[in-house]
């Protein structure tokens, strides 16, 4: 009497799974780590921003006037107060909170509008801080925050 063969194994060789998901998952805590060191850089340039502007610094430049024209007093306490809740989200971030991506990208939407609104007192700041917000965005947006 023969037995029969046994039928053909469907799993998968699991030592290609588990040497696949470390690195994704390596590249993935990359990537957010990145984008919260990011984020805190920003929250800290635009906090530095709206103290130098507070303080009566001279290196703001009130052109021509514009529709939207504040005092330089007035977007150093928006600088300030963004940058402090940019922090904040940037540490939420950090511990991989939902809502730490969430209100990060929601702020930094914030952060380009207030920036552009600012371009007559400082342009290359301005552009500098806006290019940084949307690679932050980019980087916080693309991240996928697998499962281990």
């Amino acid at each position: 009497m023969t037995t029969p063969n046994p039928a053909p194994s469907t799993t998968t060789n699991p030592a290609s799974s588990t040497t696949s998901r470390p690195v994704r998952q390596g590249i993935a805590a990359g990537v957010s780590i990145g984008a919260s060191i990011l984020l805190l850089t920003v929250g800290l340039l635009q906090l530095f921003q709206g103290i130098s502007a507070v303080v009566e610094d001279e290196l703001f430049i009130v052109g021509p006037e514009y529709i939207y024209q504040f005092d330089t007093t007035a977007w150093g306490w928006v600088h300030i107060v963004l940058g402090a809740i940019l922090i904040i989200s940037a540490f939420g971030l950090m511990t991989g909170a939902t809502w730490g991506r969430i209100a990060a990208i929601t702020l930094l939407a914030v952060s380009i509008v207030a920036n552009f609104l600012s371009l007559p007192y400082y342009p290359y700041w301005s552009l500098l801080i806006i290019a940084l917000d949307i690679v932050v965005i980019w980087a916080i947006s693309t991240w996928r925050n697998e499962p281990a």
